[in-house]
C-alpha cells in the first residue's frame, strides 16, 4: 500500500475552501435541481424512449461522481504554508515567486510555486511536482539551473527569490 503522504493534494486553505463551498452547492442546490429535472421527466411517461429522463440520469450521475471526488480531494487535502520552515528565506521553496531568465533567449519569467491542486501554468503557478520546480528548489537568486523537458534541456538563471 503506498504511503499516506503520496495520496495528499497540497492546497492553500483558500483552495480548500473553495472546494468546500463547491461541495456545499453540489449537495444542496444543484442536487435538487437535478432530483426535480428527473421528476419532470418522469411525468412525460413511458421511460424506455423518453430522452429527457436519460438526459436527467446522465447529469445525476455527473453529478455524483463530481461530489465524490470533492469528497476525496476535501477529505485528503494537506494545507500548505507559503513555505518550508526549515528552509532558508532566499532559498525556492513552495510559495516562492520566483523570476527566472532563459540563458539561450534572455526571456524572463514569473512563476508562483503552488501545490497540485492549484496549479495553472498559463496563469504562472507552477506545481511542486513539476520538473521546473524540482530544479528550482533549494536555490538562490544568481544560481542557474538546468531543466530536463520532452523538448531538450532548459537553462535558467534565477533572477529574484520571493517568499510572502
Amino acid at each position: 500500500m503506498p504511503d499516506s503522504i503520496s495520496n495528499r493534494f497540497k492546497m492553500s486553505q483558500e483552495r480548500l475552501d473553495a472546494l468546500k463551498e463547491e461541495l456545499n452547492y453540489l449537495e444542496t442546490v444543484r442536487e435538487k435541481e437535478v432530483a426535480e429535472l428527473i421528476k419532470e421527466a418522469r411525468s412525460f411517461g413511458d421511460l424506455s424512449e423518453n430522452s429527457e429522463y436519460d438526459e436527467a440520469k446522465t447529469e445525476q450521475g455527473k453529478l455524483y461522481s463530481k461530489i465524490a471526488e470533492l469528497k476525496v480531494l476535501i477529505e485528503n487535502a494537506e494545507i500548505v504554508d507559503n513555505m518550508e520552515a526549515d528552509a532558508p528565506k532566499d532559498t525556492v521553496t513552495l510559495g516562492s515567486v520566483v523570476d527566472v531568465r532563459d540563458l539561450a533567449d534572455g526571456f524572463e519569467e514569473k512563476f508562483e510555486i503552488v501545490g497540485s491542486q492549484e496549479a495553472n501554468p498559463r496563469a504562472g503557478r507552477i506545481s511542486d511536482d513539476s520538473p521546473l520546480f524540482q530544479a528550482l528548489k533549494g536555490h538562490r537568486a544568481g544560481d542557474t539551473v538546468e531543466v530536463e523537458a520532452p523538448a531538450g534541456i532548459f537553462r535558467y538563471e534565477i533572477v529574484t527569490v520571493g517568499n510572502d
